[in-house]
């Protein structure tokens, strides 16, 4: 089951945030964290973000992919805003960091990302989002605005007992590296881009 195992308000440069660690086990090394802001009112509708761990673009800035900016946006959105983050340990599309860095390897070879995946055998998106719908019901959310462009998160709210009231777009420019990445999101997972 899942549980809270600790909790702490960290300062960010965003500003300050009550942080969960959310696990079945005590001993978990990866636990799923929530992040939420000092300002946030559970009464109304709460903004979230399910947001699946990208080590290389959140952490060493890769720009392959808009993750580490996408999760900037967010931090900036919930702290002005009110709302939470729900980091899911769910890396490379929950392929892992191992088998992200060969599919990365393969599109080095001229694969997109999901012949990468698909080559490598596996799925060319592997997440779920049923741990996001459990935290927000062990904190009593009930209504929330989703900050996503993909609408497999807004699929994962369908019979959840969790009330979508808005979607906000959460669009970040392309560069030269991931132009054809973010096409391929777009055009293959369906997702709500505009400026693509």
């Amino acid at each position: 089951m899942l549980t809270i195992q600790a909790q702490s308000n960290i300062p960010t440069d965003f500003g300050m945030f009550t942080v969960y660690a959310f696990s079945e086990f005590e001993d978990d090394w990866n636990p799923n964290l929530v992040w939420v802001a000092e300002n946030t009112d559970f009464s109304t509708a709460v903004n979230v973000r399910f947001h699946s761990e990208c080590i290389t673009g959140e952490v060493f800035h890769s720009k392959k992919c808009e993750c580490g900016q996408q999760l900037d946006a967010a931090m900036k959105y919930v702290h002005e805003n009110g709302g939470m983050i729900i980091y899911l340990r769910q890396e490379g599309r929950n392929i892992g960091i191992i088998n992200k860095l060969r599919a990365y390897a393969l599109q080095e070879k001229g694969f997109d990302t999901v012949e990468a995946n698909l080559k490598l055998g596996l799925p060319a998106d592997g997440r779920n989002f049923d741990i996001a719908i459990e935290v927000l019901k062990i904190l009593k959310v009930n209504e929330i605005n989703l900050l996503t462009n993909n609408p497999e998160k807004l699929k994962s709210l369908d019979n959840s007992g969790i009330k979508l009231k808005n979607r906000i777009p959460l669009e970040i420019e392309s560069n030269e590296v991931n132009e054809s990445y973010l096409a391929k999101k777009k055009d293959y997972f369906g997702h709500l881009l505009e400026k693509v």
